[in-house]
């Protein structure tokens, strides 16, 4: 008996050491880029004539270009010539932060936010542009703002555009977490007052923001970043994903916990020399979906990372 205990454990030993290097191979590096690589905050959009349109944050939002989703180049910025609309939210400063590029009815859309660090005093804006070049951007005003009594924070917008043409906005960073807020499509503003909870965490300072909502075979997939951004190499950001029938939600993991309740399924964190991988962005490409994202090398800088995504026989994602 002891002998056939011993050999147990032995067994037992070696399935959770072989599980624990499974795991630590379990993330890939981040998919070849070259050119300009900087990023933090990365959105991309398909241009219709073919190519790419990546904005990042930055003074005025940083745009970049790409023929193949492989090398970037710098393309200026959208608001070369500042933002003072957004200056009561920045305290003046140029920077702007979490852009959220679309395109749709013959033009590109671009949500973004204005705040300061910390701060729930923020507004999300929308522009929109014909080319998508730098100072073609015209400014089409405030969308949703939260201030320093709200119980959530106005940054970190993302659009999904329903099959049956209905425009949502999800936004939102730590606080009571991740809401949405339904659009009217000709104007990109408000249909309603209604604000709707996506998710939530109570864990290490309620550290949920960056959602991205992505919709594939019946459900809409919910995805985002938890813990902490921007501490250089120190950063713990990782992705998280639920997923819902319906674009309001309710939005749960794969073990069936409740975002709201501070659910989520990890698929990208820090690994090997790669720190913080973070604020999400899908793309439906012709060869495959596609996750962008930025993360931290060990020297601290903020570079942007491209992976793609599988789909498992659940019907969840997995990085590859």
């Amino acid at each position: 008996m002891r002998k056939i205990l011993v050999a147990g454990l032995a067994g037992l030993l070696a399935l959770v050491a072989g599980a624990t290097a499974a795991e630590a191979a379990v993330y890939p590096n981040p998919g070849l880029v070259t050119g300009s690589t900087g990023a933090h905050d990365p959105t991309i959009v398909k241009r219709p004539a073919g190519g790419y349109l990546l904005a990042t944050t930055g003074a005025g939002i940083t745009l970049k270009t790409s023929a193949d989703r492989t090398r970037f180049t710098d393309a200026g910025r959208a608001f070369p010539n500042g933002t003072s609309w957004a200056n009561t939210y920045t305290n003046g400063d140029a920077n702007l932060w979490a852009p959220d590029l679309s395109y749709h009815a013959g033009k590109y859309w671009m949500f973004y936010s204005a705040s300061t660090f910390g701060s729930s005093r923020s507004a999300i804006f929308l522009a929109t542009s014909a080319t998508g070049a730098s100072g073609s951007w015209a400014n089409n005003g405030l969308v949703v703002e939260s201030t320093t009594s709200s119980n959530f924070n106005a940054i970190d917008p993302n659009l999904i555009v329903t099959a049956s043409g209905e425009w949502w906005l999800s936004f939102g960073s730590f606080w009571s977490g991740i809401k949405m807020v339904k659009l009217n499509p000709s104007t990109g503003k408000r249909a309603d007052s209604t604000i709707h909870h996506l998710a939530e965490r109570f864990v290490n300072s309620k550290s949920v923001e960056a959602p991205v909502i992505f919709y594939r075979g019946g459900y809409y997939y919910l995805f985002v970043a938890f813990d902490f951004c921007c501490r250089g190499a120190s950063s713990t950001y990782r992705i998280m994903v639920g997923r819902s029938r319906s674009v309001t939600g309710p939005y749960v993991d794969r073990a069936g916990t409740a975002m709201t309740a501070g659910g989520g399924t990890e698929i990208l964190a820090s690994h090997d020399a790669i720190f913080g991988p973070g604020h999400p962005a899908v793309l439906a490409d012709t060869d495959a979906d596609v996750l962008v994202y930025h993360y931290y090398t060990s020297s601290g800088a903020a570079r942007l990372g491209i992976n793609l995504l599988g789909w498992d026989s659940s019907a969840w994602p997995y990085v590859y």
